[in-house]
C-alpha cells in the first residue's frame, strides 16, 4: 500500500512538472483546437457586417449624387440649345457671305466674314464649356491616371493661339502707326521746303533706312507669295469689271473679240476667224489678260519708264536695298491713306497712268454715266470710289511684286506665252481645268493671261495661259 501511494504520488508530481514545463504552447495549442470552430464563423459575420455598410454607403452615395446628375443633364440640355442656336447663326451669315459675292458688294463681304469668325468663336467658348462641366469626364479620369498635363495643354491651346493672334495684330498696327507718323513728318517737311516734286518715296526710304536696320532680306520664296496675291487681286478687280460690264448690258463676245485682236496684233498667230475662240463663260479670262498685260507693261524697268532714271545700274547695291526698304515700309500700308497723304508720290503716278491705261474714257462713261473719276485722275488726284480702291488693291500689289523684283539678286526674269505656242507644263498653267487634271494632247495657247517668272534659285512661277484646240 505504501508503495502504491508513493508510485501515484511520482506520477502527480510528472505530470505536474511537464505543466510547469510547457505551460504556454499547451494553452495555445489548446485554445486554437477549442476555438477555430467560433472564430472562422465570427469572421465570416464581421465580413456580412462590412459589405451591408458598404452597400449602405453606395446607396446613400446614389441618394446624395441624384440631384447633382440631374442638374448636370439640364447644364448640357441648355449647352445643346446654344450649340444649335450658334451652328444656325453661323449658317445664315455664311450665306450671307456667298449672297455678298454677286453682285459684288466689298462692305457685306466684310460684315459676313465677321460674323462667321464670331459665329466660330462662340462655338469655340462652347466646346471649352462643355469640356470644363465634366462633358468628358470617362476620358478625364484616363488622363488623371496619366495625362493630365495633356489635358491642361488643351485647355490652354486655344487661348495661347488667341494671345499669338493678337501679338502679330498689334505688331502689325504699331508698324502702321510708324509709318504713317514718319508719313506725316515726310509731307511736313516737303511742305515746309516747297520742293513738292521732289522724289518723296525715295527719300522717306534713305530716311528710314537710317533710323532702322533691314530686319529680313528678299527671298525667292518672298517673290512667289507677292505673286500669288497679284494673281487674287487681278481676280478680283477682273470681276467687279465684268460685273459693272453686264450691268451696263455690255456685249461681252464683242468686247473679247476686240482684246483677241489687240492681242492676235502684236504676235506672229493671227486668227482670222470672225467667231471668238473664247466661251462666253470664259470671258473673264480675256478680260483679265487685258488688264495683266496693261499693268504690267513696263515691269522690267525700275520705274515703270515713267522717268529715265538709271539708279539700278548705277548703284545697283544701294538701289536695292531702298527698293526692298520701301517695300517694308508700304507692305501694310492702306494705298488709300498713303496716296491722301502723298498722291504725287512714285506709287501715285504709277496708279494714275495705269488706271488711264486700264479704263478708257469711253469704257469709263458706259460703265458709270460720266467721267468723273478719269478727270479725277488726270488732274493728279485719286478718287475714293469703290472702283478705284479695288483698282488699288491690284496696283499695289503689282507694285510691291515690282520691288521685290528689284530687290533681289539676281532679279527675276519675266516670260510670256506667245499665241499659238505649244504648251509646256514646266512654264505653263491652264487657267481653265482639264478632266483628270491633264492637259489634253493637241492644245496651244490661245492668249496669254497673265506673266512668269524665273528666279534666281532656278525655281519658275509658271505663266497662265488660255489653252484651245489645235486648228
Amino acid at each position: 500500500m505504501t508503495r502504491k501511494v508513493s508510485n501515484f504520488s511520482d506520477l502527480i508530481q510528472r505530470v505536474t512538472a511537464s505543466c510547469l514545463l510547457h505551460p504556454l504552447a499547451t494553452a495555445a495549442s489548446g485554445k486554437e483546437d477549442d476555438n477555430s470552430p467560433y472564430d472562422s464563423e465570427e469572421n465570416r459575420n464581421e465580413e456580412y457586417e462590412d459589405e451591408e455598410e458598404e452597400e449602405e454607403e453606395e446607396y446613400e452615395e446614389e441618394r446624395a449624387v441624384g440631384p447633382l446628375k440631374a442638374l448636370k443633364v439640364k447644364q448640357m440640355e441648355g449647352l445643346m440649345e446654344e450649340v444649335f442656336e450658334t451652328v444656325s447663326s453661323m449658317k445664315r451669315a455664311y450665306v450671307k457671305l456667298q449672297e455678298a459675292h454677286s453682285p459684288w458688294d466689298p462692305e457685306r463681304m466684310r460684315a459676313a466674314d465677321v460674323a462667321v469668325v464670331t459665329e466660330l468663336r462662340k462655338l469655340a467658348v462652347l466646346r471649352e464649356r462643355f469640356r470644363r462641366s465634366g462633358g468628358g469626364e470617362g476620358r478625364r479620369k484616363g488622363r488623371r491616371r496619366g495625362g493630365g498635363v495633356a489635358s491642361v495643354r488643351e485647355v490652354v491651346a486655344p487661348y495661347e493661339a488667341v494671345v499669338e493672334e493678337l501679338k502679330k495684330e498689334v505688331k502689325v498696327k504699331d508698324l502702321e502707326v510708324k509709318n504713317l507718323r514718319e508719313k506725316l513728318d515726310s509731307a511736313v517737311a516737303l511742305t515746309t521746303n516747297g520742293s513738292g516734286e521732289k522724289k518723296p518715296g525715295r527719300s522717306l526710304s534713305k530716311r528710314r533706312l537710317g533710323i532702322q536696320a533691314i530686319a529680313a532680306v528678299p527671298t525667292p520664296e518672298l517673290f512667289e507669295a507677292a505673286m500669288v496675291q497679284v494673281r487674287e487681286a487681278s481676280k478680283s478687280f477682273t470681276s467687279l469689271l465684268l460685273s459693272l460690264m453686264h450691268n451696263a448690258h455690255w456685249d461681252i463676245t464683242a468686247a473679247v473679240r476686240s482684246i483677241e485682236a489687240a492681242t492676235a496684233s502684236t504676235d506672229k498667230y493671227h486668227n482670222t476667224s470672225t467667231t471668238s475662240i473664247v466661251s462666253a463663260h470664259h470671258a473673264k479670262y480675256a478680260l483679265e489678260s487685258y488688264i495683266s498685260r496693261k499693268i504690267f507693261q513696263g515691269f522690267d524697268h525700275e520705274t515703270f519708264y515713267m522717268d529715265g532714271s538709271l539708279s539700278s545700274l548705277l548703284n545697283p547695291d544701294q538701289f536695292r536695298r531702298d527698293c526692298f526698304t520701301q517695300y517694308r515700309d508700304m507692305k501694310s500700308m492702306d494705298p488709300t491713306e498713303l496716296l491722301g497723304i502723298l498722291p504725287s508720290c512714285h506709287f501715285g503716278k504709277f496708279c494714275s497712268k495705269k488706271y488711264l491705261a486700264i479704263v478708257h474714257p469711253k469704257m469709263e462713261e458706259s460703265l458709270f454715266g460720266n467721267l468723273e473719276q478719269h478727270s479725277q485722275v488726270q488732274a493728279g488726284n485719286h478718287p475714293r470710289s469703290e472702283f478705284y480702291n479695288e483698282f488699288l488693291g491690284l496696283a499695289k500689289t503689282v507694285w510691291l511684286l515690282h520691288l521685290l523684283a528689284f530687290s533681289l539678286n539676281p532679279a527675276p526674269s519675266q516670260f510670256e506665252a506667245s499665241r499659238g505656242a505649244e504648251f509646256h507644263q514646266q512654264y505653263m498653267d491652264s487657267v481653265v481645268k482639264f478632266s483628270g487634271g491633264r492637259v489634253s494632247a493637241g492644245q496651244v495657247v490661245g492668249f496669254p493671261v497673265s506673266p512668269g517668272f524665273k528666279l534666281g534659285n532656278g525655281s519658275v512661277i509658271k505663266a497662265r495661259v488660255y489653252l484651245i484646240a489645235r486648228t
